[in-house]
Protein backbone atom coordinates (compact mmCIF):
# COMPACT_ATOMS: atom_id res chain seq x y z
CA UNK A 1 0.00 0.00 0.00
CA UNK A 2 2.76 2.26 0.91
CA UNK A 3 4.58 1.79 -2.26
CA UNK A 4 1.43 2.35 -4.27
CA UNK A 5 0.84 5.72 -2.51
CA UNK A 6 4.42 6.65 -3.12
CA UNK A 7 4.08 5.98 -6.83
CA UNK A 8 0.91 8.09 -7.02
CA UNK A 9 2.65 10.98 -5.28
CA UNK A 10 5.59 10.75 -7.65
CA UNK A 11 3.24 10.75 -10.67
CA UNK A 12 1.46 13.81 -9.37
CA UNK A 13 4.75 15.65 -8.90
CA UNK A 14 5.88 14.73 -12.42
CA UNK A 15 2.60 16.03 -13.92
CA UNK A 16 2.90 19.29 -12.02
CA UNK A 17 6.46 19.72 -13.22
CA UNK A 18 5.41 19.13 -16.86
CA UNK A 19 2.69 21.75 -16.62
CA UNK A 20 5.19 24.25 -15.14
CA UNK A 21 7.72 23.61 -17.88
CA UNK A 22 5.07 24.04 -20.61
CA UNK A 23 3.99 27.36 -19.17
CA UNK A 24 7.59 28.58 -18.94
CA UNK A 25 8.26 27.75 -22.60
CA UNK A 26 5.20 29.65 -23.98
CA UNK A 27 6.06 33.23 -25.23
CA UNK A 28 4.95 36.08 -23.08
CA UNK A 29 2.44 38.25 -25.02
CA UNK A 30 3.71 41.82 -25.75
CA UNK A 31 1.32 44.47 -24.49
CA UNK A 32 -0.17 46.68 -27.26
CA UNK A 33 1.44 50.15 -27.42
CA UNK A 34 -0.67 52.89 -25.97
CA UNK A 35 -1.06 56.12 -27.96
CA UNK A 36 1.06 58.93 -26.65
CA UNK A 37 -0.40 62.22 -25.66
CA UNK A 38 1.20 63.93 -28.71
CA UNK A 39 -0.34 61.42 -31.14
CA UNK A 40 -3.72 61.56 -29.48
CA UNK A 41 -3.74 65.34 -29.67
CA UNK A 42 -1.94 66.64 -32.84
CA UNK A 43 -0.43 70.10 -32.51
CA UNK A 44 -2.65 72.96 -33.58
CA UNK A 45 -1.64 75.13 -36.55
CA UNK A 46 0.80 77.90 -35.71
CA UNK A 47 -0.60 81.44 -35.64
CA UNK A 48 1.55 82.41 -38.64
CA UNK A 49 0.28 79.49 -40.75
CA UNK A 50 -3.29 80.17 -39.75
CA UNK A 51 -2.92 83.84 -40.63
CA UNK A 52 -1.42 82.96 -44.04
CA UNK A 53 -4.27 80.60 -44.86
CA UNK A 54 -6.75 83.34 -44.05
CA UNK A 55 -5.11 85.80 -46.51
CA UNK A 56 -6.81 86.37 -49.88
CA UNK A 57 -5.26 84.73 -52.95
CA UNK A 58 -4.05 86.28 -56.21
CA UNK A 59 -7.21 85.18 -57.98
CA UNK A 60 -9.40 87.05 -55.52
CA UNK A 61 -8.26 90.34 -57.06
CA UNK A 62 -6.73 89.27 -60.40
CA UNK A 63 -9.29 86.68 -61.42
CA UNK A 64 -9.07 87.29 -65.18
CA UNK A 65 -5.27 87.12 -65.29
CA UNK A 66 -5.05 83.97 -63.19
CA UNK A 67 -7.73 82.21 -65.24
CA UNK A 68 -6.13 83.16 -68.56
CA UNK A 69 -2.67 82.11 -67.42
CA UNK A 70 -3.60 78.43 -67.73
CA UNK A 71 -3.37 78.79 -71.55
CA UNK A 72 -0.33 81.08 -71.45
CA UNK A 73 2.94 79.66 -72.85
CA UNK A 74 4.66 80.59 -69.59
CA UNK A 75 2.41 78.15 -67.73
CA UNK A 76 4.13 75.27 -69.53
CA UNK A 77 7.44 76.18 -67.91
CA UNK A 78 6.10 74.71 -64.66
CA UNK A 79 5.71 71.22 -66.10
CA UNK A 80 3.06 69.17 -67.89
CA UNK A 81 0.48 69.61 -65.14
CA UNK A 82 -1.48 72.79 -64.61
CA UNK A 83 0.47 74.88 -62.06
CA UNK A 84 -0.95 76.21 -58.86
CA UNK A 85 -1.95 79.80 -59.76
CA UNK A 86 -0.43 81.18 -56.58
CA UNK A 87 2.89 79.44 -57.27
CA UNK A 88 2.87 80.47 -60.93
CA UNK A 89 2.37 84.13 -60.07
CA UNK A 90 5.20 84.15 -57.54
CA UNK A 91 7.66 82.82 -60.14
CA UNK A 92 7.81 86.23 -61.82
CA UNK A 93 6.19 88.57 -59.29
CA UNK A 94 7.84 87.20 -56.14
CA UNK A 95 6.28 86.53 -52.76
CA UNK A 96 3.05 88.48 -52.58
CA UNK A 97 2.36 88.14 -48.86
CA UNK A 98 3.36 91.70 -48.00
CA UNK A 99 1.52 92.97 -51.08
CA UNK A 100 -1.69 91.24 -49.95
CA UNK A 101 -1.38 92.31 -46.33
CA UNK A 102 -1.02 95.92 -47.51
CA UNK A 103 -4.30 95.74 -49.45
CA UNK A 104 -2.56 95.45 -52.81
CA UNK A 105 0.20 98.04 -52.48
CA UNK A 106 1.99 97.85 -55.89
CA UNK A 107 5.30 98.84 -54.31
CA UNK A 108 5.39 95.55 -52.39
CA UNK A 109 5.28 93.25 -55.42
CA UNK A 110 7.60 92.82 -58.41
CA UNK A 111 6.03 94.55 -61.40
CA UNK A 112 7.08 94.71 -65.04
CA UNK A 113 7.29 98.29 -66.24
CA UNK A 114 9.92 100.02 -68.34
CA UNK A 115 13.54 99.01 -68.72
CA UNK A 116 13.93 97.70 -65.16
CA UNK A 117 10.90 95.46 -65.49
CA UNK A 118 12.06 94.15 -68.86
CA UNK A 119 15.39 93.10 -67.39
CA UNK A 120 13.49 90.48 -65.37
CA UNK A 121 12.55 88.77 -68.64
CA UNK A 122 16.22 88.12 -69.39
CA UNK A 123 16.60 86.00 -66.25
CA UNK A 124 14.95 83.20 -68.29
CA UNK A 125 15.18 84.38 -71.90
CA UNK A 126 18.95 84.26 -72.18
CA UNK A 127 19.34 83.21 -75.83
CA UNK A 128 22.63 84.43 -77.21
CA UNK A 129 24.49 83.15 -80.26
CA UNK A 130 26.20 84.44 -83.39
CA UNK A 131 22.92 85.38 -85.03
CA UNK A 132 20.55 86.44 -82.27
CA UNK A 133 20.48 87.64 -78.70
CA UNK A 134 17.73 88.97 -76.48
CA UNK A 135 20.24 90.96 -74.42
CA UNK A 136 22.46 92.33 -77.22
CA UNK A 137 20.31 92.07 -80.33
CA UNK A 138 18.97 94.72 -82.67
CA UNK A 139 16.10 95.46 -80.27
CA UNK A 140 18.05 94.98 -77.04
CA UNK A 141 16.62 96.48 -73.88
CA UNK A 142 16.93 100.24 -73.68
CA UNK A 143 14.91 103.15 -72.40
CA UNK A 144 13.42 103.62 -75.88
CA UNK A 145 12.54 99.99 -76.67
CA UNK A 146 12.57 96.85 -74.54
CA UNK A 147 10.81 93.50 -74.16
CA UNK A 148 7.63 95.13 -72.86
CA UNK A 149 7.41 97.47 -75.86
CA UNK A 150 6.44 94.55 -78.09
CA UNK A 151 5.38 91.73 -75.78
CA UNK A 152 2.48 91.59 -73.34
CA UNK A 153 2.39 88.69 -70.88
CA UNK A 154 -1.24 88.91 -69.75
CA UNK A 155 -3.07 91.20 -72.18
CA UNK A 156 -2.77 89.03 -75.29
CA UNK A 157 -5.08 86.31 -76.47
CA UNK A 158 -4.26 82.64 -75.88
CA UNK A 159 -3.14 82.18 -79.49
CA UNK A 160 -1.15 85.39 -79.91
CA UNK A 161 2.14 84.48 -81.55
CA UNK A 162 5.11 85.12 -79.25
CA UNK A 163 2.77 87.03 -76.92
CA UNK A 164 2.98 90.12 -79.11
CA UNK A 165 1.03 93.13 -77.88
CA UNK A 166 -0.39 93.71 -81.40
CA UNK A 167 -0.41 92.06 -84.80
CA UNK A 168 3.06 92.09 -86.34
CA UNK A 169 2.40 94.77 -88.99
CA UNK A 170 0.83 97.44 -86.75
CA UNK A 171 3.35 96.66 -84.02
CA UNK A 172 6.44 97.19 -86.20
CA UNK A 173 4.92 100.27 -87.80
CA UNK A 174 4.60 101.88 -84.38
CA UNK A 175 8.31 102.73 -84.53
CA UNK A 176 9.26 102.22 -88.18
CA UNK A 177 6.96 104.91 -89.51
CA UNK A 178 9.05 105.75 -92.58
CA UNK A 179 9.04 102.18 -93.84
CA UNK A 180 5.34 101.91 -93.08
CA UNK A 181 4.65 105.01 -95.19
CA UNK A 182 6.71 103.59 -98.06
CA UNK A 183 4.72 100.36 -98.04
CA UNK A 184 1.40 102.16 -97.92
CA UNK A 185 2.07 104.99 -100.38
CA UNK A 186 4.32 103.57 -103.09
CA UNK A 187 2.64 101.66 -105.92
CA UNK A 188 4.86 98.57 -105.78
CA UNK A 189 5.51 96.85 -102.48
CA UNK A 190 5.28 93.51 -100.78
CA UNK A 191 1.76 92.61 -99.71
CA UNK A 192 2.37 92.74 -95.99
CA UNK A 193 -0.50 91.57 -93.79
CA UNK A 194 -2.61 90.91 -96.88
CA UNK A 195 -1.60 87.42 -97.91
CA UNK A 196 0.08 85.75 -94.97
CA UNK A 197 3.31 87.74 -95.27
CA UNK A 198 4.49 89.75 -92.26
CA UNK A 199 7.58 91.72 -91.30
CA UNK A 200 9.11 88.83 -89.33
CA UNK A 201 9.08 86.60 -92.41
CA UNK A 202 12.11 88.58 -93.59
CA UNK A 203 13.37 90.22 -90.41
CA UNK A 204 14.68 88.83 -87.14
CA UNK A 205 13.89 91.44 -84.46
CA UNK A 206 16.54 89.96 -82.14
CA UNK A 207 19.38 89.78 -84.66
CA UNK A 208 22.66 90.89 -83.12
CA UNK A 209 24.64 91.68 -86.30
CA UNK A 210 23.08 95.08 -86.95
CA UNK A 211 21.48 93.78 -90.16
CA UNK A 212 18.16 92.31 -89.06
CA UNK A 213 17.38 90.57 -92.36
CA UNK A 214 16.98 86.85 -91.86
CA UNK A 215 19.37 84.47 -93.55
CA UNK A 216 18.59 81.05 -94.98
CA UNK A 217 20.41 77.89 -93.91
CA UNK A 218 22.88 78.59 -96.75
CA UNK A 219 23.58 82.10 -95.50
CA UNK A 220 21.49 83.80 -98.19
CA UNK A 221 19.01 86.60 -97.72
CA UNK A 222 15.44 85.69 -96.91
CA UNK A 223 14.48 86.81 -100.45
CA UNK A 224 15.53 83.38 -101.69
CA UNK A 225 12.88 81.74 -99.55
CA UNK A 226 10.25 82.95 -102.05
CA UNK A 227 12.32 83.86 -105.12
CA UNK A 228 14.22 80.58 -105.34
CA UNK A 229 14.47 80.74 -109.14
CA UNK A 230 16.92 83.63 -108.77
CA UNK A 231 19.32 81.59 -106.64
CA UNK A 232 21.40 79.83 -109.28
CA UNK A 233 24.16 78.76 -109.34
CA UNK A 234 24.91 80.31 -112.71
CA UNK A 235 27.92 79.98 -114.96
CA UNK A 236 27.85 83.76 -115.43
CA UNK A 237 26.71 85.30 -112.19
CA UNK A 238 25.45 88.85 -111.78
CA UNK A 239 25.81 90.74 -108.50
CA UNK A 240 24.51 88.06 -106.12
CA UNK A 241 27.47 86.34 -104.53
CA UNK A 242 30.03 88.53 -106.29
CA UNK A 243 29.36 92.24 -105.91
CA UNK A 244 26.33 92.60 -103.70
CA UNK A 245 22.99 90.99 -103.02
CA UNK A 246 19.31 91.42 -103.80
CA UNK A 247 19.08 94.68 -101.88
CA UNK A 248 21.82 96.21 -104.03
CA UNK A 249 19.24 96.67 -106.79
CA UNK A 250 15.84 96.14 -105.16
CA UNK A 251 13.90 98.15 -102.63
CA UNK A 252 12.06 95.58 -100.53
CA UNK A 253 9.58 97.86 -98.78
CA UNK A 254 8.21 100.03 -101.55
CA UNK A 255 9.23 101.40 -104.92
CA UNK A 256 7.95 103.41 -107.86
CA UNK A 257 9.39 100.79 -110.22
CA UNK A 258 7.37 97.68 -111.13
CA UNK A 259 10.37 95.49 -110.28
CA UNK A 260 10.84 97.34 -107.01
CA UNK A 261 14.20 98.73 -108.10
CA UNK A 262 15.97 101.36 -106.03
CA UNK A 263 16.00 103.66 -109.08
CA UNK A 264 12.91 104.72 -111.02
CA UNK A 265 14.49 103.72 -114.36
CA UNK A 266 16.45 100.59 -115.24
CA UNK A 267 19.24 102.43 -117.09
CA UNK A 268 19.89 104.66 -114.09
CA UNK A 269 20.33 101.61 -111.91
CA UNK A 270 22.63 99.81 -114.35
CA UNK A 271 24.80 102.88 -114.93
CA UNK A 272 25.32 103.34 -111.21
CA UNK A 273 27.75 100.43 -111.55
CA UNK A 274 28.47 100.02 -115.26
CA UNK A 275 30.06 103.40 -115.94
CA UNK A 276 33.59 104.70 -115.81
CA UNK A 277 32.34 108.00 -114.47
CA UNK A 278 31.17 106.45 -111.25
CA UNK A 279 34.56 106.15 -109.59
CA UNK A 280 37.07 103.31 -109.15
CA UNK A 281 34.57 100.93 -107.55
CA UNK A 282 32.22 100.74 -110.53
CA UNK A 283 31.83 97.27 -112.06
CA UNK A 284 32.27 96.71 -115.77
CA UNK A 285 32.83 99.18 -118.62
CA UNK A 286 30.60 101.97 -119.85
CA UNK A 287 28.01 101.04 -122.50
CA UNK A 288 29.31 100.59 -126.08
CA UNK A 289 29.38 103.68 -128.31
CA UNK A 290 26.33 102.59 -130.31
CA UNK A 291 24.25 102.66 -127.11
CA UNK A 292 23.10 106.24 -127.41
CA UNK A 293 21.48 106.67 -124.01
CA UNK A 294 19.70 109.80 -125.22
CA UNK A 295 17.46 107.50 -127.21
CA UNK A 296 14.59 105.81 -125.37
CA UNK A 297 15.33 102.48 -127.07
CA UNK A 298 18.55 102.14 -125.08
CA UNK A 299 17.15 103.16 -121.74
CA UNK A 300 15.77 99.77 -120.86
CA UNK A 301 18.84 97.58 -120.50
CA UNK A 302 16.85 94.47 -119.69
CA UNK A 303 15.25 94.49 -123.16
CA UNK A 304 18.42 92.80 -124.38
CA UNK A 305 20.08 91.67 -121.17
CA UNK A 306 17.18 89.45 -120.21
CA UNK A 307 19.10 87.09 -117.92
CA UNK A 308 19.81 89.88 -115.48
CA UNK A 309 20.13 87.63 -112.42
CA UNK A 310 22.56 85.23 -114.07
CA UNK A 311 23.07 83.13 -117.16
CA UNK A 312 24.50 79.75 -118.08
CA UNK A 313 24.97 80.68 -121.76
CA UNK A 314 25.88 84.36 -122.19
CA UNK A 315 28.59 86.30 -120.42
CA UNK A 316 26.73 89.48 -121.32
CA UNK A 317 23.57 88.03 -119.83
CA UNK A 318 21.80 88.22 -123.19
CA UNK A 319 20.08 84.86 -122.74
Amino acid sequence: MRSRATLAAVALMVGAAAVFLAQSAAPTPTPAPQPTAAAAHPPAATPAAAAASDLPKCADCHEAQVKAFASNPHARSHGPKAPDPEEACSTCHGDGTAHIEASGDPKLITTFHGLEGAENCLSCHSKSNAHGSYAFGFHANSAAVNCLSCHSIHATGPRAEHLLAKDTGPLCQTCHTGIAASIRNKPYAHRLDKGGMTCVDCHDPHDRKGQPVKLTMDGELACMTCHSEKRGPFVFDHVTGSAGNCLTCHEAHGSSNPKQLIWARVDQLCLSCHSKSGGPRTAGAQPPSFHDLSLPRYRNCTTCHVAIHGSNLSEALLK
